[in-house]
């Protein structure tokens, strides 16, 4: 009786031994930190969506998520990043969350030459798509897209002259380039453009100089619930024009910290903030509300944000990638299969998620239309209101 269960015992650790290795992917997200309401849906989602994938595999192969938290520091985002490459021999990295730490991971990937799909905003992670940014992709909409929907609200509302406040890194700077540009281009008057940290408790200094120049609407180009102090200082002076915020701050957590100071708020937004308001047809309803209804089964009722959904769409883009380079590449041969897996992400053609339609290429790591990917959005009531499309 021994002799036979200790050959059972053997035979079931042979067959342990011959299942082949997770395929591990990267992840950098900034789970604590001032852009801590951004990177904790992040997170959420590859935990909810690591079991999901394991329930069938990828190519019949089980899926490893390695989730480091930046804490919001563009430092510790290219030291998890070098970890995940040199330590972890990961195939792929995803991430982060915001635009100053993807811009610093650009340089350890591509001298790695390992594909990264980024969940940060700035057009410049990806463009132009030269030697180190042919390894970049990234799934948010560009400030480029936003600030084309933002100029357009405005022009509709009969706006002429307007007035920027953001971040003094390159998110704010980003949105300060093309928001400017746009505005230019559309016939509107710039009086005033100013900067804070993201740390800042105050900023009336910067608001007093905005109200002097007597500005139609605000665009604050901030993110997560720092967007609010802005906003907060504008109410207190007595500024009674439009208030724009920026994709950056749609989530439960700006509406929470912001209450009545953000209500009539406008901003440029991925489909999915208002996914049971959209029209029939619209091409990612479906994608969005099947991604809502799973995050929320796992983790709560309203607890969903657009963040989340940008690694859900990352994940979308990456695991047909993976499947189609698993048939001619061998993980095992790292090198090989990210040159391969890299090709196949930039291959990738209409995939339907929850922000839009992607079609990538080798000029264009973003591969979103414009009608497809950007509404406009109100707070009213403390909820989020969709107002227009653009199809």
């Amino acid at each position: 009786m021994k002799r036979w269960f200790f050959l059972l015992v053997a035979a079931l650790g042979l067959a342990l031994s011959q299942q082949p290795a997770p395929l591990k992917i990267g992840v950098v997200v900034s789970a604590t930190g001032p852009a801590a309401s951004l990177g904790i849906p992040e997170k959420n989602t590859f935990l909810l969506l690591e079991e999901e994938a394991n329930k069938r595999g990828v190519a019949g192969r089980r899926v490893q998520f390695i989730i480091l938290d930046d804490a919001s520091d563009t430092t510790q985002a290219v030291r998890s990043t070098r970890k995940l490459i040199q330590e972890d021999g990961v195939l792929a990295i995803i991430g982060t969350t915001t635009t100053p730490a993807s811009l610093g991971m650009i340089d350890v990937v591509a001298e790695a030459k390992v594909p990264m799909i980024s969940l940060a905003a700035s057009k410049s992670i990806i463009a132009p798509v030269d030697a180190k940014r042919s390894w970049v992709f990234k799934t948010p909409q560009t400030e480029e897209l936003m600030a084309r929907a933002i100029i357009a609200d405005m022009k509709e509302r009969g706006v002429k002259s307007v007035a920027y406040i953001g971040f003094n890194d390159a998110y704010g700077e980003g949105w300060w380039t093309f928001f400017s540009q746009e505005a230019k281009e559309g016939g509107l008057n710039v009086v005033a453009s100013e900067r804070y940290a993201r740390t800042d408790t105050s900023v009336t200094g910067q608001i007093l100089k905005i109200i002097a120049a007597r500005p139609d609407a605000v665009l604050i180009g901030a993110s997560g619930t720092p967007a609010v102090l802005p906003q907060r200082t504008l109410n207190e002076r007595g500024y009674k024009g439009l208030i724009y915020q920026t994709h950056g701050v749609a989530n439960p957590d700006f509406l929470r910290v912001g209450g009545k100071d953000v209500e009539g708020t406008l901003l440029p937004a991925g489909p999915i903030l208002v996914a049971e308001q959209l029209p029939s047809g619209f091409p990612s309803k479906r994608p969005a509300l099947d991604y809502i209804t799973r995050y929320e089964t796992k983790f709560g009722i309203g607890s969903y944000s657009t963040f989340g959904a940008h690694a859900y769409d990352a994940w979308l883009i990456l695991r047909p990638a993976l499947e189609r380079a698993l048939k001619n590449a061998n993980p095992d041969n790292l090198t090989a299969f990210r040159a391969a897996l890299r090709d196949e992400l930039e291959a990738t053609k209409n995939v339907v998620a929850s922000h839009g339609v992607f079609n990538y290429s080798k000029d264009d790591h973003l591969g979103l239309r414009f009608q497809d990917t950007a509404v406009m959005v109100q707070v009213q009531n403390g909820r989020w209101k969709l107002v227009r499309t653009f199809r």
